[in-house]
């Protein structure tokens, strides 16, 4: 498989874009999308999915146009959107047989897969009370399910772990690992952590622009030299903030232990290993 994003731009108003001029090309994967609020990243999703059409470019799926021909997208697409709604009366069997029939699948072997799910989401023990009584963190792994029906060979998942427990998050980042293999699979959410660890690489959006892709360690490595901890007191720590990129801060005794980045080395602070959140930080401070 291969996606290919030539030069998309979603605009909304004379100076106001979702997106703008941005490309990029995939094959079989899982690409990470690391942003603040507003970067753009539902609003590329979204036209991936077809739900909406840029104002200008193109997107390829094996060399065919998708904003002209949707279906051929459809087909093979999975997705679940941010605000993935359910029907509360439906159990988990009844609501997936129906998001089948309106997907077009059927025959012999849908059980099995729908049983195949609900084992590897952890769904089994309330598969049968109505969807309405379920957590937060359920409703979105019946989300999830939803989405591998129809063994895609695009995957979107819109902030997929939240309302995710950390037991359920592992879960879905091995379920995740074993799909990307066969599809393209691109995974938009603001835990870095989630994106870390299975991503082959990872795309970092600021205001509607694509900053930087890369592997997650060539990307780590542009704040190799600039991560830095150091202990403040605590009447120091606004005009700290002021001066210097921020990543953590945590009490300890009477002064805070503040992780930050800086382009140069900095009296009493130790420099420290960088990991993907220091560069999403510094990539889009």
């Amino acid at each position: 498989m291969q996606l290919e994003i030539q030069n998309i731009s979603k605009k909304y108003s004379k100076n106001k874009y979702g997106l703008k001029d941005f490309s990029i090309r995939l094959e079989n994967g899982i690409l990470g999308l690391l942003g603040p609020n507003g970067a753009g990243k539902s609003t590329l999703l979204k036209m991936i999915a077809t739900i909406s059409k840029p104002t200008e470019g193109m997107l390829l799926l094996n060399k065919n146009n998708i904003v002209k021909d949707a279906n051929y997208m459809r087909k093979q697409l999975g997705y679940l959107p941010q605000d993935f709604g359910v029907y509360p009366n439906l159990n988990a069997y009844e609501f997936l047989n129906y998001m089948a029939a309106l997907k077009g699948i059927g025959g012999e072997n849908l059980n099995a897969k729908i049983e195949q799910l609900l084992e590897g989401l952890n769904l089994m023990e309330v598969a049968k009370k109505p969807i309405g009584s379920y957590s937060g963190g359920m409703k979105q792994r019946i989300g999830i399910a939803q989405a591998l029906l129809n063994d895609p060979k695009i995957i979107l998942f819109d902030e997929p772990t939240v309302g995710l427990d950390p037991e359920e998050r592992v879960r879905f980042r091995n379920l995740i690992s074993d799909l990307a293999n066969d599809a393209i699979v691109i995974l938009s959410s603001h835990i870095v952590s989630d994106i870390d660890t299975i991503a082959d690489e990872v795309a970092v959006m600021k205001e509607g622009k694509l900053i930087l892709k890369d592997n997650p360690e060539n990307i780590i490595a542009t704040v190799s030299d600039k991560v830095y901890e150091i202990a403040i007191a605590k009447e120091n720590l606004k005009t700290f903030k002021n001066d210097y990129t921020v990543v953590s801060t945590k009490r300890k005794n009477q002064q805070f232990v503040v992780r930050f980045i800086s382009d140069k080395p900095v009296e009493n602070a130790t420099r420290k290993e960088a990991n993907l959140e220091d560069a999403y930080l510094y990539l889009t401070r």
